[in-house]
């Protein structure tokens, strides 16, 4: 951070702060009624939705996103043991694990401890870094909040690495790696992935030094291929892609295999096909792109032309990062200038934080979960 910079963002933060004190008495009661409840990312089994926003964004707050991480852990840990090691499984209900958790919500709840304006204060210079002027810009809170996500997916990485990797030296080979029990014991077409996702082939794609081992960065890689840069990684995500939606078995996609499936998925993530033809039931607009991506022309798309949308139908952990940052925008750029001032975010706090409970009716909780 630039001097002048610095000095920008502490007479912002005085300037706020004062502004704050002055006007707490008048909106002491503006979030009374709303709790942070600690959440667990992990899913015992995908989802049957594997593209749905709600279960792909990491908390904005690292501190928020530790105290999550070590409930998922534990919560992975349970399951792993009664799936691998039932014989070893405790017999009584783990709900007594999760007492530490409880006692986080109520840090996360206590002002003192934990008051989420003075957060905001903290974490903005580290979001407002390019360039720093005093304002987040949507790319910066895009930025953020994807550095947050790769840290959590790097995390389940190592944790699976931990498993897998028998000799302990620190790779995975094709022989050490034994797919999740739910794949074991799926049928070919359950969560949109078959027995094949993680066969020798998606393997060696992974594998981009050719040693016949996967390292940190290639075995997570392997378990998220949209996230990867590999280009022989995403050419075999094309090539499982059209192996699932290939009903006649001929080996590529036919216009009515594109439409009915691939289509619908460009059209949820992808940029300038959000039109309202496909509810009418007209195909136009799909066969406008299908004969875009059919380069030679023969009416089939093989693996290399489905590649230029594959990020479409297989979203990154960038796009949902985008997605959390436009819903950010929406409700905290109040002046609508496209950008984040320190005080619009500390006048929208809970935005920033994913779960909220509204406690306004006693005992029936109003569940608030905009994110998940």
């Amino acid at each position: 951070m630039t001097k002048v910079s610095f000095i920008i963002y502490i007479t912002l933060a005085v300037a706020l702060l004062l502004l704050i004190s002055r006007s707490s008495n008048n909106n002491s009661h503006r979030h009374r009624h709303r709790r942070l409840k600690v959440r667990s990312n992990f899913n015992f089994t995908p989802p049957t939705d594997p593209h749905h926003l709600h279960d792909r964004l990491a908390a904005f707050d690292p501190l928020v996103a530790e105290i999550e991480r070590k409930r998922e852990d534990k919560q992975w840990e349970h399951h792993y043991i009664q799936a691998h090691h039932p014989k070893s499984a405790p017999t009584e209900s783990p709900d007594h694990e999760w007492d530490d958790f409880t006692n986080a919500e109520d840090y996360l709840n206590d002002e003192e401890k934990f008051n989420v304006t003075n957060r905001l204060l903290l974490l903005f210079p580290n979001i407002d870094i390019h360039p720093p002027d005093g304002y987040v810009s949507a790319s910066e809170l895009t930025q953020w909040n994807l550095k947050q996500s790769q840290k959590e997916v790097l995390h389940r990485t190592q944790r699976e690495m931990e498993v897998h990797d028998k000799n302990k030296d620190g790779f995975v080979t094709l022989a050490e790696y034994e797919p999740p029990t739910w794949v074991l014991n799926s049928d070919n077409n359950s969560f949109g992935y078959d027995m094949g996702w993680w066969k020798e082939e998606h393997f060696n794609a992974s594998d981009v030094d050719g040693d016949g081992q996967l390292n940190i960065t290639e075995f997570n890689d392997f378990l998220h291929p949209s996230d990867s840069t590999n280009h022989k990684l995403l050419e075999w995500l094309c090539k499982e892609e059209i192996r699932e939606r290939d009903a006649d078995k001929d080996g590529k996609i036919n216009f009515k295999e594109f439409y009915h499936g691939i289509y619908d998925l460009i059209r949820t993530h992808g940029e300038g096909v959000h039109d309202s033809s496909h509810e009418s039931a007209e195909e136009a607009p799909a066969k406008t792109l299908f004969d875009q991506l059919d380069k030679d022309g023969d009416g089939y798309l093989s693996h290399g032309e489905l590649l230029p949308v594959i990020r479409k139908i297989h979203p990154s952990e960038l796009y949902y990062a985008q997605q959390q940052s436009e819903y950010i925008m929406q409700q905290a750029d109040t002046d609508e200038d496209g950008r984040l001032s320190l005080t619009e975010m500390v006048e929208n706090p809970y935005v920033f934080y994913s779960a909220v409970f509204d406690e306004d009716e006693d005992e029936d909780y109003d569940y608030h979960d905009e994110f998940r």
